[in-house]
């Protein structure tokens, strides 16, 4: 399978350099790094999430695992700035719900840039910090290798912090 076209217009318009990584087919992130023989904490992940009533899709590293708390926390602090209402609950988003949002890439493999498919994009800061990190590109056997700053470039209103927790 190639790449969505949506995807690469959306990265060639905005002038990203990046690297197309063809791998065995893989569904984890984690599954991602060992295949690619890297570390899983340049490998992000990506979760859509319902907050309220709104979706969102957040990057986080392969290696830990979402902490709801922390990100609820990060998100009201935002809305605050903005004068927007505070999240009461956030939940994993239904495949029903990915599989109509999300067209045109495969369910568990959503490329991370939000505005992409208008909504709200979340990247932990660990994974920013890293000079090159490896994303989902919507399929199971292909993955973008894309600097972390770039991400900053292309994704406005781009919302960063620390919502991490180690995997039990």
């Amino acid at each position: 399978m190639l790449l969505p076209k949506k995807l690469v217009n959306f990265l060639e318009k905005n002038k990203v350099k990046y690297d197309v990584l063809e791998h065995r087919t893989v569904y984890t992130a984690f599954d991602k790094a060992k295949t690619l023989k890297v570390k899983p904490n340049i490998v992000g992940k990506t979760l859509a999430l319902k907050v309220d009533r709104e979706l969102i899709v957040v990057l986080l590293t392969a290696n830990k695992n979402i902490d709801k708390i922390k990100l609820k926390k990060i998100i009201n602090l935002y809305r605050k700035k903005t004068k927007e209402k505070a999240v009461k609950k956030i939940d994993f988003a239904s495949e029903r719900l990915i599989k109509n949002r999300f067209k045109g890439v495969k369910l568990g493999a959503i490329p991370p840039f939000g505005n992409l498919f208008k909504i709200q994009t979340i990247v932990s800061r660990s994974l920013l910090s890293k000079p090159e990190i490896i994303i989902s590109s919507g399929c199971y056997d292909k993955s973008i290798k894309i600097k972390g700053a770039s991400l900053k470039k292309i994704i406005p209103n781009l919302m960063t912090g620390s919502f991490e927790k180690a995997k039990k």
